[in-house]
């Protein structure tokens, strides 16, 4: 009877303890879900500048992949305009990137943001195809003289809606003084028709692929872009003196300037010429600031986002310099700075 008793008892505690490491199996495998579901999950709006649209989508593809309970819904336009659809229209809107960085600090500062961070460049070039009027001879030195021949079309994007296109328009003026040629900047608005000057700059792409347009003012990232997606674009570099594209020329660029609409209806503003330099910022309107920043550690990484930018085509800053750098939220202080 006692063995019997002694046997049983061994049972029991053999029983009780598979049934205990069950247990904490159980708590283990019932832990990772937990585990996961800390992980980033939501949505993330950001707006950015058309130019940015090819470097942007990789962005997201990435951190997605990295992230995959997060759904980024971007919305790509004029800076000035998705601007104004924060500031005016109210959007709920977490990141913000633009082609200017002047226009987050004069348009968006400091109602609707309170720091800028600027990070990456560009420069204006002229892109078209193989099917253009004179493809085969326009050059650095001669494309003020091909541009205005009889029969060739060109044009750029409104200036009142994207920064390409007011850099256009700069472009030119300081093309007349570098090349002490007067009354060129003149010559070149009157043979673009109005019909040509589109709200953005990358609805000109599908009108260089079709032969309605044979030149297009654009940024380099994005006639690089096309480019690798297309061998038939090709483009036009500018001189820096005239590009927009070198801080040593910074002085030669302010010279030329462009009035503009201000924030209030009536109200203009001037801009300068000056390095073409994008930055982006954290609205106040957004509703997911915890997972923006999360996603701005991830563009603003040397060997994440901001290596994606750059193998899309797009030339990024050596140092990130934000305005407004003591209002920065505080997991991103460490990165920026």
């Amino acid at each position: 009877m006692f063995r019997k008793n002694k046997l049983f008892a061994v049972m029991l505690i053999l029983a009780l303890s598979a049934f205990m490491i069950a247990g904490c199996g159980g708590a283990d495998q019932a832990q990772a879900p937990a585990d996961q579901a800390k992980d980033l999950e939501g949505e993330l709006v950001v707006y950015h500048a058309g130019s940015l649209t090819v470097p942007f989508e990789a962005v997201e593809k990435e951190f997605e992949a990295l992230h995959p309970n997060v759904d980024i819904q971007r919305t790509a336009g004029g800076s000035r305009t998705i601007a104004r659809k924060v500031t005016e229209l109210g959007d709920k809107v977490d990141v913000l990137a633009s082609a200017d960085y002047t226009v987050i600090d004069t348009l968006v500062m400091p109602d609707f943001a309170d720091w800028n961070a600027l990070f990456a460049r560009n420069s204006m070039v002229i892109m078209y195809t193989d099917k253009s009027k004179y493809a085969d001879e326009i050059t650095k030195k001669n494309w003020t003289e091909v541009l205005l021949r009889d029969g060739v079309n060109y044009g750029h994007s409104e200036p009142d809606a994207d920064p390409c296109g007011y850099r256009t328009v700069l472009t030119w003026q300081l093309a007349e003084k570098k090349y002490e040629q007067e009354g060129l900047f003149q010559d070149l608005m009157d043979h673009c028709p109005a019909k040509n000057v589109r709200p953005k700059s990358v609805e000109l792409i599908s009108m260089l692929e079709t032969g309605a347009m044979d030149y297009a003012f654009e940024y380099e990232s994005v006639a690089r872009q096309h480019q690798l997606m297309n061998s038939e674009f090709k483009y036009v570099e500018l001189p820096k003196k005239i590009n927009l594209s070198s801080i040593e020329e910074a002085d030669f660029y302010k010279d030329a300037t462009i009035e503009l609409a201000g924030k209030e209806p009536g109200e203009t503003v001037t801009k300068k010429g000056q390095p073409i330099v994008y930055s982006l910022t954290m609205p106040k309107t957004g509703e997911n600031n915890e997972l923006a920043v999360e996603f701005l550690k991830f563009l603003f990484d040397r060997e994440g986002g901001l290596k994606v930018l750059e193998d899309n085509g797009q030339p990024v800053l050596e140092t990130i310099e934000v305005n407004g750098a003591e209002n920065l939220p505080e997991g991103l202080k460490g990165i920026v700075e």
